[in-house]
């Protein structure tokens, strides 16, 4: 019964995130935001959903290690796995803003989050730091995107979605999540006790993969379509949403015991893999398919790190 609850809950997540970024990306479009700017809010805080969902009951339900380990694994899983993945099917021509702005706010933060982890707690003071972090920088982004479209003429030919019905599309799309989130934390908690397999390694490996599904659809889909700036721009605001807000907000309803399993080695190679991005950023003008091989490759690696430990 546990996989049926696992495998419905990852499906709903799936769909439900889908719904949402539909939605969202309506109401987006509705607001004349450009696309790295819907990349790096609207479609990656709609694809980040399910991490806040399942993070937020995991803390609740007494499991911060799924909590903390869905959003270090989620952040690893998008940089080295869905980018990488991204960019063997279309290299990616790199914006000055994901370098420039997006990328340094990504790493700040990840430095931030170890650095608060570090003392074994994420509490609700430093929770609600984060949260407040993120409100600035999304209305600093919105506000500068909205500027600079303003000078551009109206594109009338463009086809914007009904407004209720986006609106419709979100409220659907949470709900799919709550319960999507509810099914597979619990599946997932009751397989990690029953074949003794830490809730951090369940945290960042199955769950972490299963809430990051959305990330991988939006930002191929996005590649497909040659929209490379929705394509980095969600990958980046995903893993500054799930610091930020994520962990944000969990920490604020509940405070997050931090192991130092959890320090070292997860959130080592979730520093390592943003350092990784950010010298790929700057020392080149595409992402091209060779670096996604490493980042697979780097993924694969640290998986394979997991299994051993626990092996061992």
């Amino acid at each position: 019964m546990s996989y049926v609850l696992i495998l419905i809950g990852l499906v709903i997540l799936i769909f439900g995130g889908d719904i949402l970024v539909q939605g969202a990306s309506g109401i987006a479009k509705k607001l004349r935001l450009s696309p790295l700017v819907i990349g790096m809010t609207v479609v990656a805080f709609g694809t980040s959903a399910p991490e806040l969902m399942v993070s937020i009951k995991a803390a609740l339900m007494d499991s911060p290690e799924i909590a903390l380990g869905n959003v270090i694994g989620s952040n690893i899983a998008n940089i080295a796995l869905v980018l990488g993945i991204t960019v063997l099917i279309l290299p990616l021509a790199i914006d000055v803003n994901s370098k420039n702005i997006d990328w340094p706010v990504m790493f700040g933060a990840s430095m931030l989050f170890f650095i608060w982890a570090f003392d074994g707690e994420i509490s609700r003071i430093e929770g609600l730091m984060m949260f407040l972090m993120l409100i600035i920088f999304t209305w600093l982004i919105i506000r500068n995107s909205r500027r600079k479209n303003k000078k551009k003429p109206k594109d009338e030919s463009e086809v914007v979605p009904n407004i209720y019905l986006s609106i419709g599309k979100n409220l659907v799309g949470l709900v799919m999540l709550y319960f999507g989130s509810k099914w597979l934390v619990e599946g997932a908690i009751t397989v990690a006790k029953d074949f003794g397999i830490e809730e951090r390694i369940i945290g960042v490996t199955v769950i972490a993969f299963g809430t990051s599904v959305p990330e991988l659809a939006a930002s191929i889909m996005a590649a497909i379509r040659k929209e490379t700036d929705i394509s980095i721009g969600n990958l980046i605001g995903s893993n500054i949403f799930n610091i930020l807000c994520v962990i944000g907000l969990t920490a604020f309803i509940t405070p997050i015991p931090v192991s130092e399993k959890t320090i070292n080695p997860d959130m080592i190679w979730m520093l390592a893999i943003a350092f990784g991005l950010g010298i790929i950023l700057f020392f080149w003008k595409k992402i091209n398919r060779w670096h996604g091989l490493v980042l697979v490759t780097s993924y694969l690696a640290y998986i394979a790190i997991l299994v051993k430990s626990q092996a061992g």
